[in-house]
Parts: structure tokens; C-alpha cells; sequence
């Protein structure tokens, strides 16, 4: 598969995609958290899956534009997805739960690389 024509910035690419990727676990898990009994005990981690997904969004969109400001968002992105992995962690018996936090795990270890 020929990536001519392709607007990607290469040089992030891992990164944006692990980014992308996160974000997409995170809307998922805040998604279903919404469908579960009582939301009111899970607030806390809808919340965090909210914070987290739209850093990681931002930091795909500065690697794809080569920002000036690539580090210092990844090292933002890398704190929030500790911190959501930490909140997942905590509803371990949930299976989205666990795969968000497996994603922000992944996604922090690849943003702490920039």
C-alpha cells in the first residue's frame, strides 16, 4: 500500500497513532460508564476519560502540524493518561474499563519518548 499523497507527518507517526488510539478507548469507556447503573460513582472516571481523550486528541493534532510545542503537550498528555489509567484501574471488573486503561498506559509510556 503506497502512502504517496499522504498527509501524515511521519516523524510522530507512532505516536499519533497510539494518541489516537487512546482517545478513541477513552470516549469508549466514558461512553459505556454513562450506560452503567450508577453514574454518580463513576463521575470521577467519566470525567478523567473526557480530560484525557481531548489531551490526546490535541497532542495527535500538534505531532501532525510538527508544533513547536510537541514536548511539552506529550509530557500534559502523558501526566492525564497516567491519571486516567490510575482511575480505570480502579474498575477493574469492567472490560472496557481495563482496555482504557491498558490504551492510556501505551499512550503514556510512547508520549514520555517525545
Amino acid at each position: 500500500m503506497s502512502t504517496q499523497g499522504t498527509l501524515q507527518n511521519q516523524k510522530y507517526q507512532n505516536c499519533i497513532d497510539v494518541c489516537n488510539s487512546c482517545a478513541e478507548a477513552c470516549e469508549y469507556c466514558a461512553t459505556c460508564d454513562l450506560q452503567e447503573q450508577d453514574v454518580k460513582a463513576m463521575a470521577s472516571c467519566i470525567q478523567i476519560n473526557r480530560d484525557c481523550a481531548g489531551i490526546c486528541w490535541a497532542s495527535s493534532q500538534f505531532m501532525s502540524r510538527d508544533s513547536k510545542y510537541v514536548k511539552q503537550i506529550c509530557n500534559i498528555c502523558a501526566d492525564i493518561c497516567e491519571a486516567c489509567a490510575k482511575e480505570c484501574e480502579r474498575y477493574t471488573g469492567m472490560d472496557h474499563c481495563r482496555k482504557c486503561a491498558q490504551a492510556c498506559r501505551r499512550c503514556a509510556e510512547e508520549c514520555r519518548k517525545m
